[in-house]
């Protein structure tokens, strides 16, 4: 049995880019792989209330079953609405939010995040002024679903680089 010091946490294979010896840019996994859980809950409602229903009268059964069944078939649904595929890429952003603030950008970094009930993909990038040290930083946050700027915010550097 391990310790627990012997436990290790890990990424999934397609999002370790180290582990995987990726040589050249990282593709982010699409959003639409939330579809697949989605399609999974539901069959498993649908057998769930098949059995409920054939099983009628059994003492294993009960309201419960079927309630848990609902409740899983939302969740479904949940995911599959969710599921939205990304038209926009990381590369794709960086360039939106290079148009948006209005400066040289030097370094940048998009992380993917999710808004609203329906979990709409969003980049959120941040980027810094080409100067050494940057004079000016900004936040962008771009749809990456079409791409639209979503919210965007420039101000000088309050760090101190000395």
């Amino acid at each position: 049995m391990p310790v627990d010091g012997d436990v290790r946490d890990a990424l999934p294979d397609d999002l370790d880019a180290r582990g995987a010896g990726l040589v050249g840019p990282y593709v982010f996994p699409d959003n639409d792989r939330r579809r697949i859980p989605g399609f999974i809950y539901l069959v498993l409602a649908a057998v769930t209330v098949g059995v409920a229903t054939l099983a009628e009268g059994s003492p294993l059964v009960d309201g419960g079953l079927v309630a848990g069944a609902i409740g899983l078939s939302l969740v479904g649904l949940y995911h599959l609405q969710a599921g939205w595929s990304l038209k926009i890429d990381e590369a794709d952003a960086l360039v939106a939010a290079v148009r948006a603030v209005g400066f040289p950008v030097g370094h940048a970094s998009a992380q993917m995040a999710w808004r609203g009930l329906r979990s709409r993909p969003t980049w959120r990038v941040l980027v810094y002024s080409n100067e050494s040290p940057p004079e000016r930083r900004g936040l962008v946050f771009v749809d990456g679903i079409d791409g639209e700027m979503v919210a965007t915010h420039v101000e000088d550097n309050p760090e101190d680089w000395s």
